[in-house]
């Protein structure tokens, strides 16, 4: 299975109780997910999660840490994804589809509703309002040198 990597953003109204939303469509059918994608090789996590935002929302955000981690495996695809779900807020840019072949929609939904898009298990509903966060740490290019 290939390996790809996802990166995601959880993005909250001003009011802390509504959660940004993307209408993805495909070949078959349409689906809603958090604002995000796949990062590009060369791209940190980071990198991708703020890129895609900006490409499926129009809007600009800053991250604030690590909000999941999870993974699936896609067997008709071959894929084996692993999922970033970052916490991230409003710098700039309005609401706009960029790529209308891609996104249908962006909504704003209830925490509730959106934890079902966000595939968040049964025993941990009501997670997303706690609005946790794990650092996350960009490395840089490590080079190991022999003694």
């Amino acid at each position: 299975m290939k390996r790809v990597d996802v990166a995601y953003v959880l993005i909250f109204d001003e009011y802390n109780e509504k959660v940004l939303m993307v209408k993805n469509k495909d070949d078959k059918s349409s689906y809603f997910t958090l604002p995000g994608g796949k990062v590009e090789a060369g791209e940190t996590l980071k990198e991708a999660a703020i890129r895609e935002v900006k490409e499926e929302t129009g809007l600009d955000v800053a991250l604030d840490g690590i909000f999941t981690v999870s993974e699936a495996f896609f067997e008709q695809k071959g894929h084996h994804t692993i999922f970033f779900t970052f916490i991230g807020r409003i710098v700039g840019g309005e609401i706009k589809i960029t790529f209308p072949e891609e996104i249908e929609e962006v909504i704003w939904v209830n925490g509730n509703v959106a934890e079902n898009y966000m595939h968040i298990p049964i025993d941990l509903k009501g997670m997303i309002n706690k609005k946790l966060t794990t650092p996350y740490i960009f490395r840089g290019n490590v080079v190991h040198r022999s003694t």
